[in-house]
């Protein structure tokens, strides 16, 4: 089982920046792929961003200002926001998984999830 810690959230204004972290524990040792995946009101969850070894993958609304990074060691995975607009406002939530593949499948066949951040950003 592995437990997902997000923070980072908060409210900004159009064009500013926000860095979310993603704290990983547990059974970690299986999983070579972490990645970011949001919730707007009123939407389905969405894949965001996903890196796996050296590779870094991003939705086509996020390209160019989003930057998914880890750190190795400590288990955790962070995303810089920049250039935020308010169509970003969502739940920001990470997971992580064996293949990068099932991260750019989408949320359907995650389980588990921590309790996600909110992102607001004003107009």
């Amino acid at each position: 089982q592995v437990q997902l810690v997000e923070s980072g959230g908060g409210l900004a204004q159009a064009g500013g920046s926000l860095r979310l972290s993603c704290e990983v524990s547990g059974r970690t040792f299986n999983y070579n792929a972490m990645g970011w995946f949001r919730q707007a009101p009123g939407k389905e969850r969405e894949f965001v961003a996903a890196l796996s070894g050296s590779s870094t993958y991003y939705s086509n609304s996020v390209r160019g200002r989003f930057t998914i990074s880890r750190e190795y060691g400590k288990s955790a995975v962070y995303l810089e926001m920049s250039s935020l607009k308010p169509e970003d406002t969502a739940v920001y939530y990470c997971n992580v998984a064996e293949r990068v593949g099932q991260l750019l499948a989408g949320p359907a066949d995650f389980t588990s999830w921590g309790q996600g951040t909110q992102v607001t950003v004003s107009s």
